[in-house]
């Protein structure tokens, strides 16, 4: 029989690491909790076993330092399976839910196996918690550390990506799967991936049946640590783990970083009619914000909110976020209802939150990118004012202005332009540059970029909620006909509002984000919460980039461009006054016939001058001057080049009227614009001239 014994090791001065650590003679188990009066850890021999091979009880007199309990297990190893399990007091209206029967989850698990169980004495078993052995040979991997100016996201779901069948891979819907697709990725040019939450969380209910509208997303998280197992290819217990890994270093070896979709807002336990899994009953008052004692706060719309400024729940967040960089070389974190994390204990917003600041000021986390989704379900909007400059953000504001204008709303040409340039607006007064703006037109939260042009509505049916669910305010139109048509007329302006929403993104300052198969025209029918699809209307259908190959070719095409032209890619913002050493402005702002641009008479149609940098921010040399006439009116309009263009050659680098490959040159060596300076931009479009002589 295995006997506990206090770990050899131990330094009373600090706390042991939390969860499960392997040690030379076996392995130390350690778990916060207040208020139990008993702690026991049940170990298991096999996965699908109900009941525990053998429990140990902690000592509180040997076994307990202040609020820690831990003692060590000689001769327990890697992919031992366990589960904590607490007694103290059930008295809910003072934020205790102890239940001595309840197997809990080890909040700092680095691994799970199996799935839920039950049996007709009513218990719920939780998937087991793994020992996990972090050892991996990285062969040299190295965190790729892009700068965050010259980024291009590409938001993905790790088994949406090549669970078709059509993904033709031979591990579908799993890490592996997105290693055999990376070729396709480093084609494309994209420099990272931002995965949707990949760590663990419940596809079946807790009651171990099977969801009628399953978790496909994973916005509901159930161990922080501990890679998702259901994306490995083996089943083994602890396989993911190496299995992410070995996914890491491929996309580094491409030289595309990966970044976390990570949830610390709430869990999967709900509200007090919801499950015990874990938190709840090692210290419920203490991980969860509450009121009146019994009650949970819904900050997150999701059931309850992670109490992320209690000082216990921050170490926790803190630690995670360096175990997924240390552990698994993860360059980034996107932050899901991040506004939560600026919540006191009480719910409150408050300025300077602990934990936000915790995060820009670790020294472990200084080349990591930050990225917030700066809202919550309860209200609260800090797009612009979320952290300091050491936080990037989902830039909304930029989403809803770029749809509106190229839907041709009154009142939006204004808003663009500041888009387009960075928006100062936002972030300029709290000394932000524009890489803080993460823009994106589309996400895995609404329409594709393909339903963006197909439907006016939503069409959720599908998730069982009588199309009651996703938001009604979409910013779309189908242009005369609902969804999928073969009307030339319909399908000519989809295709040109698809490529000039895609351009408008790749040519914005800022930080742009594109959704995994917007660039091949991937549609979800309508349907703008696919939260719950599991099946063709979320994976990626391959067919879709031979047969939209075109669009393919002239979104790669816009983002080889990019990555090359540092005049839309800059560190400080555009301002209308002239660069250091050049007589012209920087931006310039002009209406279709020449005149500057008067922002109160409503107009649908602009021409932007952006001039390249100073060689003090190009030092290469490398950025050109550009004119970009955008026409989102329903009608031809003749376009006149300013005068300040005269005496430049000026060459066709877009056109989004045009057909492939006259739509887009990559290398902007198409045809030069015409003497007369008069140039027709068709309605519905956007074209961009580049400048081929250096700036002087």
């Amino acid at each position: 029989m295995l006997m506990r014994q206090p770990c050899p090791d131990l330094q009373f001065a600090y706390a042991p690491p939390f969860g499960a650590s392997l040690t030379e003679k076996g392995t130390q188990f350690s778990v916060f909790s207040r208020s139990a009066t008993e702690m026991r850890l049940l170990l298991y021999n096999k996965v699908n076993d109900r009941e525990p091979a053998q429990i140990i009880d902690f000592d509180r007199q040997t076994d307990r330092w202040g609020d820690v309990w831990s003692l060590h297990v000689p001769g327990l190893d890697a992919g031992q399976l366990y589960h904590f399990q607490a007694s103290g007091p059930w008295d809910p209206e003072n934020g205790h839910r102890f239940d001595s029967s309840a197997r809990l989850i080890d909040p700092y698990a680095q691994a799970l196996a199996g799935t839920y169980q039950t049996g007709k004495d009513g218990l719920v078993r939780p998937p087991k918690c793994v020992v996990v052995d972090q050892s991996f040979d990285w062969e040299g991997d190295r965190h790729l550390r892009h700068d965050i100016s010259e980024t291009i996201i590409y938001e993905m779901h790790v088994r949406g990506f090549t669970k078709s069948k059509t993904a033709k891979v031979k591990a579908p819907g799993s890490y592996l799967g997105v290693i055999e697709k990376i070729p396709y990725l480093k084609s494309l040019g994209v420099t990272a991936v931002e995965l949707m939450p990949v760590h663990e969380f419940p596809i079946r209910d807790p009651h171990g049946q099977k969801l009628s509208r399953p978790n496909y997303w994973g916005y509901d998280p159930m161990a922080f640590f501990a890679p998702h197992r259901g994306y490995a290819h083996n089943s083994k217990p602890g396989a993911q783990v190496n299995e992410f890994k070995q996914m890491v270093k491929a996309l580094h070896a491409a030289g595309i970083e990966v970044i976390l979709d990570v949830v610390f807002n709430h869990t999967c336990e709900g509200n007090e009619h919801g499950p015990t899994l874990s938190f709840k009953g090692l210290e419920n008052q203490v991980y969860y914000i509450l009121s009146e004692g019994q009650h949970y706060c819904n900050y997150s719309g999701c059931g309850n909110t992670i109490n992320g400024n209690h000082p216990v729940v921050r170490e926790m967040i803190f630690h995670c976020l360096r175990h997924w960089v240390h552990n698994y070389h993860i360059d980034g974190f996107r932050f899901d209802l991040a506004s939560i994390l600026s919540r006191d204990r009480k719910g409150n917003l408050i300025p300077n939150p602990p934990m936000v600041e915790l995060i820009a000021e670790d020294p472990m986390l200084a080349d990591t990118k930050m990225i917030a989704e700066a809202w919550d379900a309860a209200g609260a909007y800090q797009v612009g004012s979320f952290g300091n400059a050491r936080w990037a953000e989902w830039n909304g504001r930029y989403r809803d202005d770029t749809r509106g204008f190229w839907r041709g709303d009154g009142g939006t040409l204004g808003p663009l332009a500041t888009r387009l340039a960075g928006s100062s607006d936002l972030y300029q007064h709290a000394g932000r540059p524009p890489f803080c703006s993460i823009n994106f037109i589309t996400s895995h939260d609404g329409f594709t970029m393909n339903d963006l042009v197909s439907y006016k509505n939503k069409h959720n049916e599908a998730n069982g909620e009588n199309n009651n669910d996703g938001d009604n305010h979409n910013i779309s139109d189908n242009y005369g006909i609902e969804g999928p048509t073969r009307k030339k007329a319909i399908t000519t302006i989809r295709d040109q509002q698809v490529r000039n929403m895609l351009s408008t993104l790749l040519v914005s300052q800022g930080v742009p984000m594109i959704v995994s198969g917007d660039e091949a025209r991937r549609t979800q029918k309508g349907n703008n919460n696919a939260y719950c699809q599991d099946n063709e209307i979320s994976w990626f259908d391959w067919r879709l980039v031979e047969k939209n190959a075109d669009l393919v070719r002239f979104v790669s095409g816009l983002i080889e461009f990019r990555k090359r032209q540092p005049t839309i890619r800059r560190r400080e913002y555009l301002t209308g006054h002239p660069v250091d050493g050049r007589k012209v402005p920087d931006v310039s702002w002009y209406g279709a016939g020449g005149h500057l641009l008067n922002w109160e008479q409503g107009e649908l149609a602009m021409t932007a001058y952006i001039a390249a940098p100073s060689r003090i921010d190009d030092p290469e040399g490398l950025g050109r001057d550009m004119i970009l006439m955008f026409n989102s009116t329903g009608d031809n309009k003749d376009f006149l080049l300013p005068e300040i263009g005269r005496g430049t050659q000026w060459n066709l680098f877009v056109d989004t009227a045009a057909e492939s490959p006259g739509d887009i040159y990559p290398d902007a060596d198409g045809p030069m614009a015409p003497s007369n300076r008069i140039i027709e931009v068709s309605r519905h479009s956007l074209q961009i001239y580049v400048c081929h002589e250096a700036a002087q």
